[in-house]
């Protein structure tokens, strides 16, 4: 019996520290691993939500709508020129001979911009709320606009596009906001801002505006929502160092009293077993004869 118990305890205890130092061993590795770091360029396909405002400011709601845009990876290397922008596609020339002729028809009163969101406090944000006003020499116009981002000084990447609106002369009243939530493929860095301006008939380019022209649209810090995630802080109460090795030894002391418990059981029951099965012993067998004599 004795031998048997023996053979069960080297074996649970071997096991036990083939655990242990499985454990222990898995700990090692996931502290060893590196953490990720910073992104450079991203596959990642850009999407965001935007809401439009047109006349009224930010306290209106007049045409208030709702579009999803979705756009290929963000661009992050090479010069930042217009040619990726709906300017630049334009015939050879005719954008140069519209730039210089539009600062005579049209021209921005003002762009403004107010980043919010910020779910992780980290200074970067996923929300975009930008109001521009767009003047001209004309009784009225139709136009519309396209919004580009440029992330670190990189190439022009396209991220909204404005409903067709109209604008009235030099009035303060046809304002326009576009507030936009970066849901996906924005790195976490600094971004300029560019505003280019279109005839709403035939698509011709009309202005723009950009950082050149303001630092309102200059370095602005942010990331999309994805990479906007709240910080989880996990509190642990510990009593000394040891990590996540003190908790593999407090599991497996636990597994090997629990055991303790079990073969303790086990041991007085059998026990119990071979004192019924076994002869009684020579001492015993003398009393009891006695005591059938003296019956």
């Amino acid at each position: 019996m004795s031998t048997k118990i023996g053979k069960v305890l080297r074996n649970t205890k071997f096991h036990l520290v083939i655990i242990g130092l499985s454990a222990m061993g898995a700990s090692g590795v996931s502290v060893a691993d590196p953490a990720p770091g910073p992104t450079g360029a991203t596959e990642e396909v850009r999407s965001s939500i935007t809401l439009h405002r047109v006349r009224g400011g930010r306290g209106s709601t007049t045409m208030l709508r709702e579009t999803t845009e979705d756009y290929g990876p963000l661009l992050t290397t090479g010069e930042r020129i217009k040619v990726g922008t709906q300017s630049g596609l334009s015939k050879p020339g005719l954008a140069d001979v519209l730039e210089k002729s539009s600062s005579l028809d049209f021209w921005f009163y003002e762009a403004d911009v107010i980043l919010y969101n910020d779910d992780d406090n980290d200074g970067f944000y996923h929300g975009i709320d930008l109001l521009f006003d767009v003047d001209t020499n004309f009784l009225s116009a139709d136009i519309f606009a396209v919004l580009y981002l440029s992330f670190e000084g990189g190439p022009w990447n396209e991220y909204a596009a404005t409903e067709d609106f109209t604008i009235f002369g030099s009035s303060g009243g046809d304002e326009y906001v576009i507030e936009t939530e970066l849901m996906s493929g924005y790195l976490t860095g600094s971004y300029d801002l560019l505003i280019e301006v279109f005839d709403a008939y035939d698509g011709t380019y009309l202005t723009s505006f950009g950082p050149d022209e303001t630092s309102e649209l200059a370095y602005l810090p942010l990331e999309d929502y994805n990479r906007d995630a709240p910080i989880e802080v996990v509190v642990v109460h510990h009593h000394g160092g040891g990590g996540a090795i003190d908790q593999w030894f407090l599991s497996a002391l636990v597994m090997l009293l629990v055991f303790g418990a079990i073969m303790k059981i086990w041991r007085r029951r059998n026990d119990a077993l071979v004192r019924i099965d076994s002869e009684a012993p020579c001492w015993q067998s003398s009393v009891d004869q006695k005591q059938r004599l003296q019956k």
